[in-house]
């Protein structure tokens, strides 16, 4: 188990993690999903509705707190590496500022060029 940031946790590409966070949070921004949450939602006043068992009645409860918890792991998850990607660039453009003030160019350019797309790194 690793604490580092989400973003320096490997060096070449994605981990195991980063890449199913990524698949689940493009599902979870989808229309679908979005249907099965109404659905979800749409059976949990259905069982208090209808009177049915409290055993049922605590499923579905269930199943919404278990939803609700792995939204908030990839909402963190995407925060984090986000984060990580408005600081490397705003890193780049201080250093290349900083570059071209000492008149060395050519340095900052490539630091630039290389923040530009972080986001699709991270």
């Amino acid at each position: 188990m690793s604490f580092r940031h989400p973003a320096e946790r490997t060096d070449s590409g994605h981990g195991h993690f980063e890449r199913m966070a990524e698949r689940a949070s493009n599902f979870t921004s989808s229309p679908v999903f979005f249907l099965l949450c109404l659905l979800l939602v749409a059976a949990f006043i259905a069982v208090h509705a209808v009177g049915l068992s409290l055993s049922r009645q605590l499923l579905i409860g269930d199943l919404m707190t278990a939803v609700t918890l792995l939204l908030l792991a990839l909402l963190k998850n995407a925060e984090r590496r986000a984060e990580h990607a408005i600081q490397r660039k705003l890193d780049a453009i201080a250093a290349a500022l900083l570059e071209q003030r000492s008149g060395h160019t050519d340095k900052a350019v490539e630091s630039l060029e290389q923040a530009i797309r972080l986001e699709d790194e991270t």
